[in-house]
């Protein structure tokens, strides 16, 4: 009797420990960059963190080789108030971002800085690391999230966002998360925060052990499409053709369109595998999430996954001439009250 007595006591202490938020933040931000920039989504990051909590010190990773990498730490140290340090991890194995040797980077930074917090955009470089990371933390990460309650609890779409769930972490430090970088916009500083600059500080790699895990994937090549249009994922407004435009050379006059009122393009998963675009251009559960002011789309049909990577934008103009497409009634039967869903529809 008394045992049990005991093993009961000891649960409701051990429970009540696991579910009490961090009594200390502190978070580390994987960011990536390119051409010596910190990219916007990794900004978003640092916009999340701050959500956790007052007196969180956030401290940005970057890892690379050469100029570069350099340029980026600078870029970063004044990119944005709320960071404290910028840690640089300057070696040949984080020339390309492989997810075996950053995911030992992230061991060993937090080994040494015993961070409360994790955090990366939920795009291809996060989703590539976070989770071998995770894994050779003995932790269990939550992905996706679009809002951020407390140091412990959060909100993240299911269903292909037909639903939000909130999510409490009580697991063991540090708490993983990757965020939906549309559900963060980076808010407008001063232009010049050189002042205030954060420190940069080089992460000792002497230690940096390496297993038979590195070196398994190999960087080929990079593809991409050089274009003055806005970034899909940023840009204020969005450009869609899906199946209905028919073919690649009828997917021409949404190349035009954009090009006029200097949109980015996006396209349906259907249009991507009818080879009418490439797929870095899909938008979707399964491509790029985007919120513009404005999203324009041309002969889509509404899949649920589609809806789920642009339900948040401001302003939806669908034109079809199927009357009974899905895209006029998943918005019209979840109406402007809903969380996240437009507050203003135009339906052509």
């Amino acid at each position: 009797m008394a045992i049990g007595t005991m093993l009961s006591a000891f649960r409701k202490i051990s429970i009540t420990s696991r579910i009490t938020p961090f009594r200390s933040l502190s978070t580390l931000v994987l960011a990536e960059h390119e051409g010596g920039l910190i990219k916007t989504s990794s900004l978003s990051a640092v916009e999340a963190a701050k959500s956790l909590g007052e007196d969180n010190s956030i401290s940005l990773l970057l890892a690379g080789s050469g100029h570069s990498l350099k340029e980026a730490a600078e870029h970063a140290a004044s990119s944005h108030p709320s960071v404290s340090q910028v840690l640089i991890a300057d070696s040949d194995k984080f020339t390309y971002p492989l997810a075996e040797p950053w995911a030992k980077l992230v061991h060993l930074v937090q080994q040494s800085g015993g961070y409360s917090h994790i955090i990366a955009a939920s795009g291809s470089f996060g989703k590539n690391i976070l989770p071998r990371a995770a894994a050779l933390l003995d932790i269990s990460p939550i992905t996706d999230i679009t809002k951020i309650s407390g140091s412990n609890l959060f909100i993240r779409p299911i269903y292909a966002g037909n639903a939000l769930s909130t999510v409490r972490y009580t697991g063991s430090s540090p708490c993983m998360l990757s965020i939906r970088a549309t559900s963060f916009p980076v808010a407008s500083e001063p232009a010049d925060l050189k002042s205030n600059a954060a420190s940069i500080d080089q992460v000792d790699l002497s230690t940096l052990d390496e297993d038979d895990a590195v070196g398994k994937s190999t960087y080929v090549k990079l593809s991409s499409q050089i274009s003055e249009r806005p970034d899909l994922g940023n840009a204020r407004i969005v450009v869609t053709g899906g199946r209905g435009v028919k073919s690649a050379e009828n997917f021409k006059m949404i190349d035009k369109l954009a090009e006029k009122i200097g949109a980015a393009v996006g396209a349906t998963r259907a249009a991507v595998d009818a080879g009418f675009v490439p797929n870095d251009l899909q938008v979707g559960q399964t491509g790029k999430i985007v919120a513009p002011e404005l999203y324009m789309a041309f002969g889509v049909s509404g899949a649920i996954q589609h809806i789920a990577g642009m339900r948040d934008s401001k302003v939806i103009v669908a034109v079809n001439k199927d009357a009974d497409a899905p895209i006029f009634q998943d918005f019209a039967e979840l109406g402007s009250t809903q969380v996240g869903i437009p507050r203003e529809m135009r339906f052509c």
